[in-house]
């Protein structure tokens, strides 16, 4: 398998995470970027390109090369939201195919929860959303909202499947060190939650933290030398249906990830059986609920059944969110790179006590803006 592919994942790490006010947001890529540099065995004087996103007024990575001290040959700030990373994958990817360049590093930082701002410009604002906040609804929560009601509505998905997927996360997240929020939680206690937007209580809702991290992607013939064992890139998809949640093709159904998933698949040869591991977004619940369908993991309206009985916990036969996901582990505004760092790290076998054994191909996906964008990543082991 390995050894025939185009690209793998050399290197990942994260920043210091939670609450980290002593920190810059440069800082913060940079101690991940070091990182990961580090874990493949690299330098920066190694790095050809530079792929970064942010909720930043003028571009990443002229200040982040900067602050680096490096001179990128190539360079892509594509910013589709959370799925920005996988995007950068796929974009790593054809760069490496077409022989532009042969490592590239992916970053990201955020200090969101020390700022408390989700550090919007208001210029992007006032073109994109002047008609939906003006009258109450909250973003983007109440966007995920509008979708839990009618996925609600539609098929009759309750409040304790959207739990399901907030437990059973949670259970991994006691496995994590690392992660934020440790204590078990039970049905009873998301449910008891207050609301934030109905139907979405706050234990529906991911955190919001500081934090970084980094992903290294290097050519076959770098990664067969690289510290260690790559992860190799196996399929790519992307896609974008909206911005606005007034202009969403269809609130139950996410359907530019049906569109990322069905050429990720494709291109890796591969059906959502094959999937060992899966790494879904978790902004919202509801976000893992028609993720899940738009890959094709269950049918239309079948997301709340198939999360259910704590299918996806660990011990259960659908390993998801290995790390404790956006909603318990992390969530620093944008969080596409720590899918793919667990999933990378998940394919290495490095995972501890909640690695999931004989991991072989995981699924990295991404979802940006309000249900707006999509991307997903499949990788796989020699």
């Amino acid at each position: 398998m390995g050894p025939s592919r185009g690209a793998a994942i050399v290197g990942v790490a994260e920043s210091d995470l939670g609450r980290t006010p002593d920190k810059t947001v440069l800082q913060l890529q940079a101690q991940a970027a070091r990182a990961a540099l580090d874990d493949a065995g690299l330098t920066f004087d190694d790095v050809e390109a530079l792929f970064g996103a942010g909720n930043w007024a003028w571009s990443p990575n002229l200040m982040l090369a900067e602050y680096l001290g490096i001179q990128p040959e190539y360079t892509d700030s594509t910013n589709i939201g959370g799925s920005s990373f996988e995007t950068h994958i796929g974009h790593a990817l054809a760069g490496i195919e077409a022989g532009l360049f042969d490592v590239a590093l992916i970053t990201y930082g955020s200090t969101q929860r020390s700022d408390r701002s989700r550090q919007r410009s208001p210029a992007s604002f006032k073109l994109t959303e002047q008609f939906e906040p003006l009258f109450g609804l909250p973003t983007p929560v109440g966007a995920y909202a509008l979708a839990a009601m009618r996925h609600m509505h539609e098929y009759g998905t309750t409040s304790e499947q959207l739990a399901e997927v907030a437990v059973a996360t949670r259970k991994w997240a006691t496995m994590n060190e690392k992660a934020m929020m440790r204590e078990p939680i039970s049905i009873a206690d998301v449910l008891n939650s207050r609301w934030v937007a109905e139907p979405l209580h706050l234990l529906d809702c991911c955190l919001v933290t500081d934090g970084g991290g980094a992903v290294v992607v290097a050519s076959a013939d770098r990664a067969r030398s690289t510290r260690k064992p790559p992860v190799w890139i196996l399929g790519h998809g992307e896609s974008h249906t909206h911005n606005t949640i007034a202009n969403m093709p269809d609130l139950a159904t996410h359907q530019a990830a049906i569109a990322s998933g069905k050429a990720a698949f494709a291109r890796a040869g591969m059906t959502p059986n094959d999937i060992d591991v899966a790494e879904i977004y978790d902004s919202f619940t509801i976000t893992v609920l028609l993720t899940l369908e738009a890959l094709g993991f269950c049918g239309p309206g079948e997301g709340g059944a198939f999360v259910s009985g704590q299918r996806t916990a660990p011990g259960g036969p659908f390993p998801m969110n290995t790390n404790g996901g956006g909603l318990s582990y992390c969530h620093p505004g944008m969080y596409g790179i720590f899918l793919l760092i667990e999933a990378a790290r998940q394919l290495r076998g490095e995972c501890g006590s909640r690695q999931v054994e004989g991991a072989r191909v995981a699924l990295a996906h991404g979802t940006g803006g309000v249900l707006s964008s999509a991307a997903t990543v499949i990788l796989g082991k020699d």
